[in-house]
């Protein structure tokens, strides 16, 4: 999907989130509609969801897809990349990617968006895998950006 397309769909998408979103005053109900509808507008998304941090660890949270991970190994991996740079990561190819936690092995790309409360502080990731390599771009990112926004309305 080229880049103006996948930015008119990601534009679609975010008001269909936004509309079955509000009103709302609860982030887990959020994060799983976000996963749902994000997971199902995507024919490239493998396993959509998120990692909220937990006393000092990356634990899953609401998502679509195979099996997840439970629990993510402290400073490893894409999404504790996320965590620890404070902004999102892109991956084209994460057999490539050093300390890459593979929950799945058919996963080949990915995109991690972190995830902040009101206050700005982080409180998890929205974790994005690709069965195809090189799946994600600035306009997943940017389209993913402005979704998340809608978590801590």
């Amino acid at each position: 999907m080229d880049e103006t397309k996948k930015a008119g769909r990601y534009q679609r998408v975010f008001k269909q989130i936004a509309d079955q979103l509000a009103p709302h005053h609860n982030p887990i109900a959020a994060m799983a509609t976000i996963a749902a509808i994000l997971h199902h507008k995507f024919d490239y998304f493998f396993w959509t969801g998120f990692y909220l941090l937990q006393e000092g660890e990356l634990i899953v949270g609401p998502y679509q897809g195979p099996v997840a991970c439970i629990k993510l190994k402290k400073d490893t991996g894409v999404c504790w990349a996320g965590i620890n740079k404070g902004e999102p990561v892109i991956v084209p190819d994460v057999h490539k990617f050093p300390g890459h936690i593979a929950c799945d092995s058919r996963s080949s790309s990915e995109i991690v968006i972190p995830l902040k409360n009101r206050k700005g502080e982080i409180t998890g990731v929205l974790d994005v895998d690709s069965k195809n390599f090189d799946s994600f771009s600035e306009a997943d990112q940017k389209g993913l950006v402005r979704i998340l926004s809608l978590v801590y309305q």
